[in-house]
C-alpha cells in the first residue's frame, strides 16, 4: 500500500484528537462504563472524521477506503477498546449500505447527520437466539398499508443506549431466509422502542445495550435499496467491519509489546531486568513479527477493497488472525507485568480484557474459519474452486 500525504496528514489529524480529546479521560470512561459519545461524535465530525469515504453531497470527503482504515488504524493509539470500537460502528458498520444503496431522502434524514455527528448510529443485527448466524434472525418487519411493524429483540448493541437511530436487519417477507431481509433505518425514539443495558467483562466505555422492539411503525421508504437485499448487504457491510476491526488493533498490539518492553527492561528479578532472559525477549520479538505480518495481510486486503476486488476471503482471514493474535500477546504481556499485569486498572489487562471479544463480534472465530475452508475448497462439496487471487 503507497500511503500519499493526504494519508499522512489524515494519520496526523486522529493521532492528535486521540491524545487531546480521547486519552486523557479514558480511565473516568472506563469506570462510568460510557463515554460521552454525541460529544466526542460531533468533534470528529466537525473534523470530517465521521464521512472520510461518504459521498461529499451529504457531508463527506468522498475519499477512497484507505482513509478510513487509516483513521481506524490510528484509533489504536486510544487507550481503551471501547471507544474506537463504538466510533467504528457508526463509521463502518451502521453506515456504508446506507452511502451505497440508500435513497437521497434516507441519506439526507441519516446519513448526512451521521457524518455531521449530530447524531449516533448502531447496527441492528444480532440477537438473543443468534448472533453469527444472520440468516437466522427473528425479528420482523410486517408489511402494514404505508409502513412496516416491527417486532423483536436485537442484543449485543453497540451504542444502543445512545444511538439515535439503528441500521436494523428484519424480516420483510417469509420467504428464502436469504431473500427475506431487509435493513430498515429505524429513528431510535419511536414508539415502542426500549433499551436495556448490558454490562460485559470489557469494552467497558462503550454503551453496550439489548434492544426491544414492540409493534414499532416505520414508513416503507425507510428500507434502505431494495426490499429483500438486506442479507446480501449485512453481508457488505461486514467486509468494512471485519477490516476495521483488523486495522484498529495493530498500533494497539505495537503499544502493548512497547509497554512491555519498558516495564521489563526496568524490571528486575534474580539480579538482572526480566526483559534480559531469553524467553522473554525472544517472546516478545516473535509477537512484534506476528504484528507486522498482520499490518501486511490487513493492508493488502484493504489495497484489494479499493481496486474493487473482492476480499471476502482476505478479510476474513484478517479478522481471524487479529482475533487470535489478540489473545496471544494480551496473555503473554500479561504474564511479563507479573502480579501487575492481574491489577484491574493496567493497560495489560484492560487489553486483555477488550480484546477478546474480536475473536465473538463481527462473525466467530469459527465462522472465519468456515468461510476460508469453504473458499480455499476444503469442505464437502466445494473442492472443484478456483482459488481466489492473492
Amino acid at each position: 500500500m503507497q500511503f500519499t500525504a493526504e494519508h499522512e496528514n489524515l494519520r496526523r489529524t486522529v493521532a492528535k484528537v486521540v491524545e487531546t480529546e480521547i486519552n486523557p479521560h479514558v480511565d473516568a470512561w472506563e469506570e462510568a462504563e460510557e463515554f460521552p459519545s454525541h460529544a466526542l461524535f460531533k468533534t470528529l465530525g466537525g473534523l470530517g472524521l465521521l464521512g472520510i469515504k461518504y459521498d461529499p453531497d451529504y457531508g463527506g470527503l468522498g475519499l477512497d477506503f484507505s482513509y478510513s482504515m487509516v483513521m481506524a488504524e490510528e484509533l489504536g493509539l486510544v487507550a481503551c477498546g471501547g471507544v474506537p470500537m463504538a466510533i467504528g460502528v457508526h463509521t463502518d458498520m451502521a453506515t456504508p449500505a446506507l452511502n451505497r444503496f440508500g435513497s437521497a431522502e434516507l441519506k439526507r434524514n441519516f446519513l448526512k447527520p451521521s457524518i455531521a455527528g449530530d447524531v449516533v448510529a448502531c447496527l441492528g443485527v444480532s440477537e438473543p437466539g443468534g448472533g453469527s448466524d444472520v440468516a437466522a434472525v427473528r425479528t420482523t418487519a410486517r408489511p402494514d398499508g404505508g409502513d412496516y411493524v416491527i417486532s423483536g429483540t436485537k442484543m449485543w448493541i453497540t451504542n444502543g443506549m445512545k444511538a439515535d437511530w439503528c441500521c436494523l436487519l428484519a424480516n420483510t417477507s417469509d420467504g428464502p431466509p436469504h431473500k427475506n431481509k431487509s435493513l430498515i433505518a429505524v429513528p431510535m425514539d419511536a414508539d415502542g422502542i426500549t433499551r436495556q443495558k448490558i454490562r460485559k467483562i470489557g469494552m467497558n466505555a462503550s454503551d453496550t445495550a439489548q434492544l426491544f422492539f414492540d409493534e414499532v411503525r416505520v414508513p416503507k421508504a425507510n428500507v434502505i435499496g431494495q426490499e429483500g437485499m438486506g442479507f446480501t448487504m449485512q453481508m457488505l457491510q461486514f467486509q468494512e467491519e471485519r477490516l476495521y476491526a483488523a486495522a484498529s488493533a495493530l498500533k494497539g498490539f505495537d503499544r502493548l509489546i512497547d509497554l512491555t518492553i519498558d516495564y521489563t527492561a526496568g524490571r528486575h528479578a534474580f539480579g538482572k531486568p526480566v526483559l534480559d532472559n531469553q524467553v522473554v525477549h525472544f517472546r516478545l520479538a516473535e509477537l512484534r513479527t506476528e504484528v507486522e505480518a498482520l499490518r501486511a495481510l490487513t493492508w493488502s486486503a484493504i489495497e484489494q477493497y479499493v481496486a474493487g476486488r473482492d476480499v471476502t476471503r482476505l478479510a476474513s482471514m484478517a479478522k481471524l488472525k487479529t482475533g487470535r493474535l489478540g489473545r496471544e500477546i494480551t496473555d503473554s504481556c500479561l504474564q511479563y507485568w507479573g502480579g501487575l499485569g492481574y491489577a484491574y486498572d493496567n493497560p495489560v489487562s484492560r487489553a486483555y480484557r477488550d480484546t477478546r471479544l474480536v475473536s465473538i463480534g463481527a462473525g466467530a472465530d469459527e465462522v472465519m474459519l468456515g468461510i476460508i475452508a469453504k473458499l480455499e475448497g476444503t469442505l464437502p462439496g466445494t473442492s472443484n474452486r478456483k482459488r481466489p487471487a492473492s
